[in-house]
C-alpha cells in the first residue's frame, strides 16, 4: 500500500509509544497486523515502530489501559503537505487501477 508513496518511513517520527505504568497487560496490541509490538513478562514493548501504519491508530483506541499513545494527527497531516506525500500516494493508486470507477451493472 502506497501510504507514503516513497517517501522514506524512518523519516516519519510516527508511531505508538507505551507508558508502562499504564499498561494492563491485556494484549490486544498483539492484535497489529503489521506485527509492531512484541511481547514482555511486564507487556508489550514497540519492537518495530516504522513497521506501524501511518495514521492507524487502532492498537491505542482497543487498549484497555489507555497505555498506548500517538503523536498528534496534526504532525502527520503536516508532513504529509510539507513533502506533497498525498497527490504522490494519489499518482501511485492511479497507476494501480485502484482509483477506476466501477460500473455498477
Amino acid at each position: 500500500m502506497p501510504w507514503l508513496a516513497g517517501f522514506p518511513r524512518e523519516k516519519l517520527g510516527w508511531y505508538p509509544t507505551i507508558d508502562p505504568s499504564k499498561c494492563v497487560k491485556c494484549g490486544m496490541c498483539m492484535n497489529c497486523g503489521k506485527n509492531v509490538y512484541d511481547w514482555t513478562k511486564n507487556g508489550a514493548v514497540v519492537a518495530r515502530p516504522y513497521a506501524c501504519v501511518p495514521g492507524c491508530t487502532t492498537c491505542a483506541t482497543l487498549c484497555l489501559g489507555d497505555a498506548i499513545t500517538f503523536p498528534p494527527a496534526s504532525y502527520i497531516r503536516e508532513v504529509y503537505k510539507k513533502e506533497g506525500i498525498w497527490s504522490k500516494v494519489k499518482k501511485v493508486l492511479e497507476e494501480e487501477g485502484k482509483l477506476m470507477v466501477k460500473i455498477s451493472e
